[in-house]
């Protein structure tokens, strides 16, 4: 590479890598950067031609093996996406992504933060009310995602021990309903219609799973000791979950659980049973006090 005596070597190297990382392309990139006012017809300035590539067709080398890596990136995050898509159509629809949220942090575990929002904001017209393939792929995207998120996210390794673990016989019934519930940070909820779950671990398991049916899914999905883990749950153990997660007092949580539909088929072991497993499971934080 000529490096220009008017230029210091951190602008070219600045330049470049805007140069290559460029979604599209890298004639469109180097017409973007106006640092070192070089055209596509002057890059032999900057990078020389050989006998057998041409100044872009070097560049290109580059910027191929930066999206090579990106696909990787993506490929190992969401590998039940990449097997239900196949390696070429998921190769187009992460090059779609990065061209709308190309790369801009730090870290590559940032990188696809943004994939479910662009399937969502991309997906064809819905020809009938009922779930179809593209809420399949989305749902599929959003739990892979979400996964990635609670692994790389704080965790109970050093607070297991400690966990709240309520002697729930000697609990002040009215104190406990004007209470609020804490839910860890690394407990997420997610509700889904395809019980992608299943299809996610399968692929894991290096095996081929057929696309499932259509059915409607609520996850707790949670960290232990390293390890992501998800909890399907009944509708409305999870709606409570959810209640609970927004800050209500417990008493307002299970009136409006009551009085949702098939709120009457709680009875109160049941709602006892939910609270002793969340805790023996490390998903409550603490309480506050009324």
């Amino acid at each position: 590479m000529t490096v220009l005596p008017d230029h210091s070597l951190p602008t070219i190297q600045h330049w470049m890598q805007a140069v290559i990382q460029h979604p599209n392309g890298v004639e469109a990139g180097v017409a973007a950067q106006a640092c070192l006012s070089v055209t596509v017809e002057t890059l032999e300035t900057v990078v020389p031609r050989t006998s057998l590539q041409t100044s872009t067709q070097r560049l290109q080398i580059y910027a191929d093996a930066y999206f090579a890596r990106l696909l990787e990136v993506l490929r190992s995050e969401f590998p039940a996406l990449a097997h239900a898509l196949g390696e070429e159509l998921f190769a187009e629809f992460v090059a779609g992504y990065l061209q709308d949220y190309p790369a801009s942090s730090y870290t590559l575990s940032d990188l696809g933060a943004k994939f479910p929002e662009h399937l969502v904001a991309t997906r064809p017209p819905r020809e009938a009310d009922e779930p179809d393939w593209a809420d399949f792929l989305i749902d599929c995207c959003r739990l892979e995602r979400l996964y990635a998120e609670v692994f790389d996210g704080p965790g109970p390794e050093f607070w297991f021990d400690t966990a709240i673990q309520p002697d729930w016989a000697n609990i002040d019934p009215g104190e406990f309903a004007a209470s609020r519930l804490v839910l860890a940070p690394w407990v997420r909820l997610i509700a889904l219609r395809y019980p992608v779950h299943e299809y996610i671990s399968a692929t894991r398991r290096q095996e081929s799973p057929q696309i499932p049916a259509p059915r409607a899914t609520w996850l707790v999905v949670s960290r232990r000791e390293y390890v992501v883990r998800r909890a399907p749950v009944p509708s409305a153990e999870f709606y409570l979950l959810t209640a609970l997660r927004s800050g209500v007092p417990v008493g307002t949580a299970l009136a409006s659980l009551a009085a949702s539909d098939g709120g009457d088929d709680i009875t109160v072991d049941a709602v006892e049973g939910w609270f002793a497993a969340w805790a023996a499971a490390g998903y409550l934080e603490g309480w506050t006090d009324p």
